[in-house]
This record gives C-alpha cells, structure tokens and sequence, in this order.
C-alpha cells in the first residue's frame, strides 16, 4: 500500500469532521438567532431577570451533613434508573421478540398480546396503573418487602452505588420496572424486524452446516442480526433516558423531580429547567457517541 493511500485511509476522514457546509451555517445561524430572540423576549417581553450565579450555587450546594448535591443526586439517580431499566428492557425485550417468532403458539399469542397493550396505551397511563395498581402488590408477592421497604442495617460502598439509598430502594425498583417494561415492547418488535431481515439463504447455509438451533442463532443469525437492531436500538434506549423523565410524577427523585422541586422553591424557573434540559442532553449525546462505536463494530462483518 502506497504512503498516499495509507494516508487517505487513516486520515481521509478527518475533513469531514471539521468542514462545515452551507447548510451547517445556516443551521447554526437559525438556532442562534432563535437563542437570541428567546433571550430577548425573556428579558423585554416579560422582564425575567437572569439569575445564573444563584442557579449554579443552588444546584451545586452540599447537603446538611455535607452529602452530594441535591441536583447531583438526581443526575445520578437519572443515571442509574436508565441504566437498568436499559439492562432490564434489553433481556425482556429479546425474549419477547424471540417468543414473538416462536412457531409456539404457547409463547407467540402471550408476547404479542403484551407488546400491542403496551404500545397502544399511552406511558404516563401505564405507569399510573402500574405504579398504584400492581407495584403496592407487587413487592409483598416477590417477598421483598423486608428488602425494599424495611432494609435495616449499613449498606455498602458497592450497594450505594449501585442502587442508592436504602430508603429509596423501592422507588428505584418501581421505576425500572415502569420504563423497563415499556420499553421492552419497542424492543422486542426491533429485535423480531432485525431478526426476520436475514435472508432466507442464511438460515439454510446455518442449516447446511449441521449447527445445533442454539449455535445457529448465535454465530451466524444473530451476528447479521445485530448490525440492523443497533441503530433503532439506540433510539428507543435514548427515549428510554428521556422518559424517565415521566417516572418523576410517582415521586421518584430523578432529575426532573429533584429540577421541579428546585425551580418552585428557588423562582429560577427558566435557569433551573434549562440545567436539567442540558442534563439530559449531555446523557442522550454520550449515548448516541457510545452506539455509533457499538454500530461501527457491528458493521465490520459487511466490510471483510
């Protein structure tokens, strides 16, 4: 290989980064020119006085016994509710794609039933009836009442992390099950798509092979498989962080309850509400970042 052709395939795309086109500018100008005009309006139209030095100080105060800031807690505790509710959705999600395509009927009627109510009920419904209706009953029934609601004694270093507080234990388990399993409704039908997409010749070269079903599905179906489940997959997982958001009225303490209970105290209204619409969007670009890896690595079989 030449040293111009190395060069053109190890640098060639940088460019590309850094090169604005026409319609970049003209992007960047609009939604500049929309931030101005908001921020005029804001002061002229209604006479807002700014306050950004009283937001930051608000949300970056230490506690009373010198814990995380309240506004950190509920970036955190965004953090690890669409962290498992992500896991949680994942495994269910394949499940019921994977029952969705059983020649059972056992297994194929159930998950389709359960995959069109969830999708045809609107979220905020759905974590209602769940949360009230089938969470208070719930936790009794799987026998963790004395874990979630009573856990007595310290708790360790790892179980903070991963979990939170003891007291809210609860909250954090209801709230997985609520995004989670909206979620996996979405999945799941991305999973069958992604699956049902492999061409006939695949199963039957699989087939060929001698593969066990097991082996089949593993090494040769779902490896193509994946590389069209990636890019919607990121989508709903980014819906997913964004709809946590929802969880906040069942007095879960997420960043939109913690923003909502710091913007009515303090009157920052505007500041408050923008800091957590800019947390959110810093969670949603770190995964969009981290998929376009995990969609290039899928991608590297179609390239040999």
């Amino acid at each position: 290989m030449s040293q111009g052709k190395a060069n053109k395939l190890s640098g060639g795309s940088l460019p590309n980064l850094t090169r604005l086109n026409t319609l970049d500018l003209l992007l960047i100008v609009i939604v500049g020119s929309f931030i101005g005009w908001l921020w005029y309006r804001s002061s002229a139209g209604i006479h807002y006085q700014w306050n950004w030095d009283k937001a930051f100080n608000l949300i970056l105060s230490s506690g009373k016994n010198g814990d995380l800031p309240y506004f950190i807690q509920g970036f955190i505790a965004t953090i690890r509710l669409s962290l498992w509710g992500m896991l949680f959705a994942g495994i269910l999600g394949l499940i019921l794609g994977l029952a969705r395509r059983s020649p059972l009927m056992i297994l194929r009627l159930p998950s389709q039933a359960y995959i069109q109510l969830v999708r045809n009920i609107p979220p905020l419904v759905f974590v209602f009836i769940f949360y009230f209706f089938i969470s208070s009953q719930l936790v009794p029934a799987l026998g963790l009442e004395s874990v979630l609601r009573h856990q007595s004694g310290e708790i360790n270093s790892l179980q903070q992390f991963l979990f939170g507080p003891a007291r809210l234990w609860e909250n954090l388990f209801s709230g997985v099950l609520c995004v989670g399993l909206i979620a996996a409704a979405y999945i799941a039908e991305i999973v069958r798509s992604g699956i049902d997409a492999i061409a006939k010749g695949q199963w039957e070269a699989a087939d060929s092979l001698g593969l066990s079903r097991w082996h089949r599905f593993r090494d040769v179906i779902f490896p193509q498989a994946l590389s069209g489940i990636v890019p919607p997959l990121a989508g709903q997982f980014i819906s997913l962080v964004k709809d946590s958001s929802i969880i906040s009225l069942i007095s879960i303490q997420e960043l939109t309850f913690v923003g909502s209970e710091i913007a009515n105290s303090s009157g920052l209204i505007f500041e408050i509400w923008l800091l957590v619409g800019a947390g959110y969007l810093f969670l949603c670009l770190g995964m969009s970042l981290l998929f376009s890896k995990l969609e290039a690595h899928t991608l590297k079989h179609k390239q040999r």
